[in-house]
Order: C-alpha cells, then sequence, then structure tokens
C-alpha cells in the first residue's frame, strides 16, 4: 500500500509500520523562536544543545532503527523486528516528545490560559493553582529521566496528569493525547539549575505557550 508522509506530519509521527517503505525520513523541526528568546528563564546554551545535539540524535536513530526494521520487516526477520522494538520507543519517543515541547513554550508565554481549556482544568483539578502544584509535583517526582504531561482522557473527556519515563510517548504508552509536556531530563536545565529540578521547574512556568496547549485541546475534541 502507497502511503504518503507530508515533512509537516513526518515531523510529528512514526509513520505506521505498514507505511515503513514508502516514506520520507524524519527530520529535525525548526524551533518557532531563537534560542535565546526564552530567557533569563532556559538559557540559550540548554536551548541550543537540546535541540541541535539532542533531539536531532534522536530523529538520527530513529532513521537509522527505521531502516533496519525496514530490512527485518522485508525478510520476515521477527526476531529482528522485536529487537528494534526498543530503540523504536526511546528514540521515536524522543522525537515526539520534543516536537510538542518546543511548540508548548514561548517567548511571550507565562500566565494562565483562558476559554475551554481554563474552564477544563477548573472542571478537572478545582483550580488552575492545584493543577500547577499537581503537575509540578509529579514532574519533580520522576525518578531519573522523564516528562511530566497533561493529556487529554478522551474516552472519559476529562484532563488527566501522568509521568513518563526516559523517552516513553504519552499517548503510545498511557492513550492519553498530549497537551503539555515538560521534560525533565537532567539536558533540559543543569547547565543552568544544576540538580535543582524544583528551581527549572519554577521558572518553566513564565515560558509556557497556553495558546498551543489550548489549541491542541480544541482540536482533540473534535
Amino acid at each position: 500500500s502507497f502511503c504518503f508522509f507530508s515533512p509537516r506530519s513526518s515531523a510529528k509521527l512514526i509513520a505506521p509500520l505498514g507505511c515503513l517503505l514508502s516514506r520520507q525520513k524524519h527530520t529535525l523541526p525548526d524551533l518557532p523562536y531563537d534560542y535565546g528568546a526564552l530567557e533569563p528563564h532556559i538559557n540559550a546554551e540548554i536551548m541550543q544543545l537540546h535541540h541541535s545535539k539532542h533531539h536531532a540524535t534522536y530523529v538520527n536513530n530513529l532513521n537509522v532503527t527505521e531502516e533496519k526494521y525496514k530490512e527485518a520487516l522485508a525478510k520476515g526477520d521477527v526476531t529482528t523486528q522485536v529487537s528494534l522494538q526498543p530503540a523504536l520507543k526511546f528514540n521515536g519517543g524522543g522525537h515526539i516528545n520534543h516536537t510538542i515541547f518546543w511548540t508548548n513554550l514561548s517567548p511571550n508565554g507565562g500566565g494562565e490560559p483562558k476559554g475551554e481549556l481554563m474552564e477544563a482544568i477548573k472542571r478537572d483539578f478545582g483550580s488552575f493553582a492545584n493543577f500547577k502544584e499537581k503537575l509540578t509535583a509529579v514532574s519533580v517526582g520522576v525518578q531519573g529521566s522523564g516528562w511530566g504531561w497533561l493529556g487529554y482522557n478522551k474516552e472519559q473527556g476529562r484532563l488527566q496528569i501522568a509521568a513518563c519515563a526516559n523517552q516513553d510517548p504519552l499517548q503510545g504508552t498511557t492513550g492519553l493525547i498530549p497537551l503539555l509536556g515538560i521534560d525533565v531530563w537532567e539536558h533540559a536545565y543543569y547547565l543552568q539549575y544544576k540538580n535543582v529540578r524544583p528551581d527549572y521547574l519554577k521558572a518553566i512556568w513564565n515560558v509556557i505557550n497556553w495558546e498551543n496547549v489550548s489549541s491542541r485541546y480544541a482540536a482533540c475534541k473534535k
């Protein structure tokens, strides 16, 4: 079957396995702002390394892994297909997560969301302050590396907070649709905040792009 992936969609999704034989390579998405745009909350050096080195590595490794997977599929080599699953999950998750993360941040961010998203936050968490405290606590509590997420539970029609280890993608591992992701890998903050993760989490709220989170919420409710 012929499957077409535009460069825009391939930057956001892992191609379904049936389409691996005819897909474009994944590419590193451009940041919608300069590396220094989120200062003083996240400095330019962190952003540059995080985007141009860490995210780029996930993209490169994902392309290499998919190439090997394609060969294994063509040979009917199930053993190799299974052995490649962890690399697909890690690098594919790293690419998906960071592609969301960059758009969740903005130099014009911070404050509080408006409209439907704010109503849903109040409904599901009691108040914005309560939500912020809960997502911060879950993100602080991630052991080692991982992510804190605000997701949408489509079945229950409500917002939910979750933590994922390493680069596990939220939707692929929990079924929740990702709205807001907070990267708590040390490479996301160590150069500026050392090992004090709570300071980084306090600062990141100043650059959260609520317009982006709101549009993600509106899209998954359709």
